[in-house]
């Protein structure tokens, strides 16, 4: 357990009968959520975490065979939940986290209640005529070309496209900061894992009740992503938010809460009937 715990910087905070966690998307820490896991504390205990090779996470068990695909993100999840004794949990992931979190709940849906997905894809790639994804392969090859070769000039391009408005230059900067401070050889295998991934053919599989939250204007994840998820995840409610961008738990945490909230508040409601 104190392995999980120190490998994943796992941090437990508040109390309450139910348990959330709180999952970063790619190239972040468990700090993005600060400002909407305040709004859960009172009645729930919540778990933040890292990603091996991101934020106070131990680097020195970053394996990058194990960690060439989803694969490794999703068992060090399911390691966190085994090493805390968890069951039903309330699982709230930013982008590819959706993924992970959606991938662990289908190896032991035991250990989650419901999924809550903020800005989902399960396929970046666009594959005509039947599903868009947003990228082109030699988009997402470009990216990581950039990576590679630029990588300061990769993490300022990044962060403007994920935050898509120009007026939020200080979360765009919060943002390139964040990318900056992880090992770029990490952070690239990490894109590739994510990027590449493909979990159309997994959606049919999830058990466990989900939410996706769909952002205005969201380059990374658009709107014809979020309905195909719709469409395809059983037992699936779909949200639109007025926030735009791609980290909405970031740039509107207001309205994020309130959209966890509701839901969850929904969902007590319906599962005691």
């Amino acid at each position: 357990m104190s392995h999980v715990i120190k490998r994943n910087n796992v941090k437990i905070e508040g109390s309450g009968e139910k348990t959330i966690i709180f999952a970063p998307g790619f190239g972040c820490d468990q700090t993005v959520w600060q400002d909407v896991k305040n709004a859960f504390l009172g009645d729930n205990k919540v778990i933040l975490f890292d990603y091996v090779g991101i934020g106070n996470s131990d680097i020195e068990s970053y394996d990058p065979e194990k960690y060439h695909t989803l694969s490794g993100y999703v068992q060090d999840l399911l390691d966190i939940c085994s090493a805390l004794d968890l069951e039903k949990t309330i699982f709230v992931g930013h982008s590819v986290s959706s993924m992970i979190g959606m991938l662990a709940s289908i190896k032991k849906p035991a250990y989650f209640s419901t999924l809550i997905m903020i800005g989902p894809s399960p396929c970046y790639l666009n594959d005509p005529p039947s599903y868009y994804g947003g990228f082109e392969k030699d988009d997402l090859l470009g990216l990581l070309d950039m990576m590679e070769k630029n990588y300061i000039g990769w993490a300022n391009m990044f962060a403007s496209t994920l935050v898509n408005d120009p007026n939020r230059h200080s979360l765009s900067k919060d943002l390139e900061d964040r990318f900056c401070s992880t090992d770029p050889v990490i952070a690239r295998q990490f894109a590739e894992a994510t990027f590449f991934a493909d979990n159309r053919g997994d959606l049919s599989k999830v058990s466990v009740p989900s939410l996706i939250m769909q952002c205005s204007n969201d380059i990374i994840a658009p709107d014809e992503v979020g309905e195909y998820l719709l469409n395809q995840l059983p037992n699936s409610d779909l949200k639109r938010l007025i926030a735009t961008g791609h980290c909405p738990h970031m740039s509107h945490p207001e309205e994020t809460i309130q959209v966890i909230r509701q839901y969850l508040e929904e969902f007590s409601v319906t599962d005691t009937n």
